[in-house]
C-alpha cells in the first residue's frame, strides 16, 4: 500500500512511524503476531510510509491508518481516511470429519462476484481432478473411501489463483492386524523378543495383547525380555476404534530351552536278582526333547551305557546326562543292590554266628557217649 506523508517544520522530529487498524489508542501492527512476520514498513521517517502485508487473507480485510510521533508531544498524527482493503478469496467448504461409505459434499466458495459461466477446477493433494472440471461449484463424493482422504482445494477456471487447501480427514474401522516378531527363527530361553502389531486405522487404534484368551499387553509393541519357557503358546493382537475391531491370526511363540529336571526311574525296587538286571530310565525336559542320553557309574569317567534306558548287571550308583542342541544336564545318582552278593554274605554270617553252638552241641554228644561206656 503506497503512501506518503508531510509535517510541519520547525523544531519537529519525527521520532517513530507505524501503521495500525485503531484510531483509538492505536497499536503498533508490527507487535501483533498476526502481522509481525508478513507486515514490511518500506518507508522512512520523512515522507514515505508504503508498506507492504504479505500472504493476505480474507480476515485481512480492513481500514489500515498510518501514523507518526514527533519529539513535541502534540505532534502526533494519524491519516484520516486510512486505506481500506478489500480482500477477494476463494475458499473450499467441508466438513471436518467424514466416515467411510458417507456421501460428502465440498463447496468451492468464491466472494469474489462470477459469471454464469465460470467453470470450477478441483484439486487434490496439488493434483488436478480432471474428471471434476465443470460449471458446478460443488464435489460430490458418493460412498467416500479412505483413498479419498487428502487436502482439497479449487481454483476458478482461467484464474491464476488456487483456494487455501482444505482437509478431508475419512474415518475407518481397524483392517485385519498382523504380527511380526523379532527377532524371527530360533527362539531360545533368556532371549529378548519383540511383537510388533500392524493395523490401518483412522483414528489410530488401541492395541491389546492376547494370550489364551487372557490380555497380557497393550501398545502396538509388545516385548518381552529374557523369554522363558512359560512365555510358549499362542499371541493374538486386537485393534479397535470407534468404528470397529479386528483380531490378527494367532502367532506362535516356541521357547527352545535345554535339558532339566533330570531325574533317574528304576523298575522294580532296584535290586539286582542273580542272573537279572533292573532297567533305568532317564526323564527330561527340555525343547526339543532330548535324543542323546548318556550312562555313567559314580565315581567313573568313561559312559557305561547310551540311549534314554539302561540295563544295570552290576550293583553300584548309576546317573544319566541328557543332551540337546542348546545344552545339557546330569541327574542325581540312585542305588542298585546285588540280591545275590546278599544271600551270600547272609549265609556266611549264619556260619558264622552258629558254627561254635553246633560245635558245642556235638562235644556234649560225645562226652555223653563216653560216660555211658
Amino acid at each position: 500500500m503506497r503512501c506518503t506523508y508531510t509535517y510541519p517544520t520547525g523544531g519537529y522530529q519525527i521520532e517513530k512511524v507505524f501503521w495500525t487498524k485503531k484510531r483509538i489508542d492505536p497499536p503498533d501492527l508490527s507487535n501483533d503476531p498476526e502481522y509481525s512476520q508478513r507486515l514490511q514498513y518500506l518507508g522512512d521517517k520523512q515522507q514515505n510510509c508504503t508498506v507492504r502485508l504479505s500472504h493476505v487473507t480474507l480476515k485481512d480485510s480492513h481500514m489500515y491508518y498510518f501514523r507518526f510521533i514527533t519529539n513535541i508531544t502534540e505532534g502526533r498524527w494519524i491519516g484520516v481516511p486510512g486505506v481500506t482493503l478489500t480482500v477477494t478469496d476463494l475458499q473450499v467448504e467441508s466438513p471436518e470429519r467424514v466416515t467411510e461409505g458417507d456421501s460428502v459434499n465440498l463447496r468451492c466458495k468464491s466472494s469474489c462476484a462470477l459469471t454464469d459461466r465460470a467453470t470450477f477446477i478441483w484439486y487434490r493433494n496439488s493434483q488436478p481432478l480432471t474428471e471434476r472440471r465443470d460449471r458446478n461449484n460443488e464435489l460430490l463424493l458418493q460412498s467416500v473411501r479412505r483413498e479419498d482422504s487428502g487436502r482439497y482445494s479449487c481454483a476458478v477456471d482461467g484464474h491464476t489463483h488456487i483456494s487455501p487447501a482444505v482437509q478431508l480427514n475419512v474415518m475407518y474401522p481397524p483392517v485385519k492386524p498382523v504380527i511380526s516378531i523379532s527377532p524371527s527363527g530360533v527362539i531360545v530361553e533368556g532371549d529378548s523378543v519383540t511383537l510388533n502389531c500392524i493395523s490401518d486405522s483412522n483414528p489410530p487404534a488401541e492395541i491389546s495383547w492376547i494370550k489364551g484368551g487372557t490380555i497380557v499387553g497393550s501398545g502396538r509393541i509388545f516385548n518381552i525380555s529374557k523369554i522363558s519357557s512359560d512365555d510358549s503358546g499362542e499371541y493374538k493382537c486386537k485393534s479397535i476404534n470407534e468404528h470397529g475391531e479386528k483380531y490378527s491370526d494367532a502367532v506362535t511363540l516356541n521357547v527352545m530351552y535345554p535339558p532339566r529336571n533330570i531325574s533317574v526311574l528304576m523298575s522294580g525296587s532296584g535290586v539286582i536278582v542273580e542272573g537279572d538286571s533292573v532297567t533305568l530310565n532317564c526323564i527330561s525336559d527340555s525343547n526339543p526333547p532330548a535324543l542323546n542320553f548318556s550312562w555313567f557309574k559314580e565315581n567313573e569317567t568313561s559312559a557305561v551305557g547310551s540311549g534314554q534306558s539302561f540295563s544295570a548287571l552290576q550293583s553300584g550308583r548309576f546317573y544319566c546326562q541328557a543332551h540337546n542342541q542348546h545344552g545339557s544336564q546330569r541327574s542325581d545318582a540312585v542305588t542298585v543292590t546285588g540280591e545275590a552278593f546278599i544271600n551270600t554274605l547272609l549265609y556266611l554270617h549264619i556260619i558264622h554266628q552258629f558254627g561254635e553252638l553246633i560245635m558245642m552241641i556235638f562235644l556234649f554228644q560225645f562226652i555223653m557217649l563216653l560216660v555211658g561206656m
